[in-house]
């Protein structure tokens, strides 16, 4: 017999021991919000006033702690993200491995997303700074704790929103419902939560720390695919429209004829390994996102 909500989500954090954090999160997200909203529920509709009478009742019809929890395991092992895996041939050769990045979507979805991370990072960036600057500066006004407060829940918002990019983007698994929120409880309550939510402080600091990430990713790939695609048609540019590569004081320079197909060579072998780091540091950053931003 279970006494408290509080119980069941401790037996329930128990019997999904090992499971991914993404789905911990999201088995404790739905049980916590089925579990209060129908006690609310048969609060109003029974003359029952014992909230452990109504709690065992529901638990009967949703479920035990271990019953939930087979559920999640089972669709854990059924559901992953689009990209987390992909189909490789075990008996390609290491030169097939080697260019088969360009057929890998995984790799594509990380190049993406580390280009646009220069974005996303100055909107968390300044966002982030923004908030802490005005809650700081009107703590001590009427005004100054309900600005916290929405600031603090943008913060879960904003970073549910980022863990889904990541998943769709780096093939990482990552909460599919955000953290549930009682409203039945008091301001201060409220407030006390988030800021002992040690997620709260890990959002915060993933969100200033993606500015620099986002300069970095996107400096890397940017340059990186811009002096490949100019050595691939380096033989274009000068032996068919007489075109130098390099101009230095005013004078152009350009590498003998018969070394251009080897410059085109070494573009193509640039970009496939430009390729293949994307898709590491998208699997990396993945990782980081998910230290961060997912509750224990």
């Amino acid at each position: 017999m279970v006494n408290s909500i509080d119980e069941y989500l401790k037996a329930l954090r128990q019997a999904l021991s090992g499971c991914d954090n993404a789905t911990l999160q999201d088995a404790l997200a739905d049980a916590e919000e089925h579990l209060r909203t129908a006690i609310e529920s048969g609060l109003e509709e029974s003359d029952k006033v014992l909230e452990s009478d109504i709690l065992n009742e529901v638990i009967e019809k949703y479920g035990t702690p271990d019953e939930i929890a087979a559920a999640y395991r089972e669709m854990e092992d059924k559901l992953h993200p689009p990209l987390a895996r992909t189909k490789q041939t075990v008996d390609r050769s290491i030169l097939a491995r080697f260019f088969g990045i360009f057929a890998d979507p995984r790799a594509w979805g990380s190049l993406i997303y580390m280009i646009f991370a220069l974005v996303t990072g100055i909107i968390y960036f300044t966002w982030t700074v923004a908030g802490i600057s005005v809650g700081a500066s009107t703590i001590f006004l009427i005004i100054g704790i309900p600005i916290i407060i929405l600031f603090l829940y943008s913060i879960r918002g904003i970073t549910f929103v980022e863990g889904r990019i990541v998943e769709a983007m780096l093939g990482e698994r990552m909460p599919r419902r955000s953290k549930y929120t009682n409203k039945n409880i008091s301001l201060w309550e409220r407030i006390k939560n988030l800021l002992g939510d040690r997620t709260t402080w890990l959002g915060m600091l993933y969100m200033v720390l993606q500015l620099p990430l986002g300069i970095i990713y996107f400096t890397v790939m940017i340059t990186s695919i811009a002096v490949s695609i100019a050595l691939i048609f380096a033989p274009i540019m000068q032996f068919l429209l007489v075109y130098d590569i390099v101009y230095f004081g005013g004078e152009g320079y350009g590498p003998p004829t018969w070394t251009l197909p080897f410059v085109s060579l070494g573009g193509i072998l640039l970009i496939t390994i430009i390729m293949h780091l994307a898709k590491l540091v998208g699997k990396l950053h993945g990782r980081w996102a998910k230290l961060l931003l997912v509750s224990d």
